[in-house]
């Protein structure tokens, strides 16, 4: 069973959608098994100004999404790398254990983004990384 905040942020997902002049990208996941997130990062002095995200998974893949991209948004980089996955669990109230890896997945994903920005900024672009780890299959959704 899933807390109404993990409903209300998979119903009504926050900082949907791409930026398209990111300052890093993050991607992880499996398409295979239905769980693929990517975040996008717009960095200005030192802060996360602005975040969005895109995520094809379960309900609790695109609440995890949501909410990580809440807790990064006015972050420094250095605040922003110290997001888990439990803080991101905990500030759903909660989820059911088996789906705790989507939590995981976000944290990845944000941390993804901003080695990202970093390598960017020190002039060594990188391809986004994708953990191609299978955790479980289930009915995915995309947003």
């Amino acid at each position: 069973m899933y807390s109404a905040k993990v409903m209300d942020h998979f119903k009504n997902p926050r900082n949907v959608g791409e930026i398209p002049d990111a300052d890093g990208i993050g991607t992880v996941g499996n398409p295979t098994c239905g769980d693929l997130m990517s975040i996008y990062i717009k960095v200005r002095d030192g802060r996360i100004e602005d975040v969005k995200f895109k995520t094809f998974g379960c309900a609790a893949a695109i609440a995890t999404s949501s909410m990580v991209t809440e807790l990064a948004k006015g972050k420094t980089i250095e605040e922003a790398l110290k997001i888990t996955r439990n803080d991101v669990a905990s500030e759903l109230q909660g989820l059911p254990p088996i789906k705790m890896h989507c939590s995981n997945l976000a944290a990845d994903a944000l941390k993804a983004a901003i080695e990202d920005y970093l390598a960017r900024k020190n002039g060594t672009p990188r391809p986004a990384r994708v953990d191609h780890s299978c955790h479980i299959e289930h009915e995915a959704h995309e947003f």
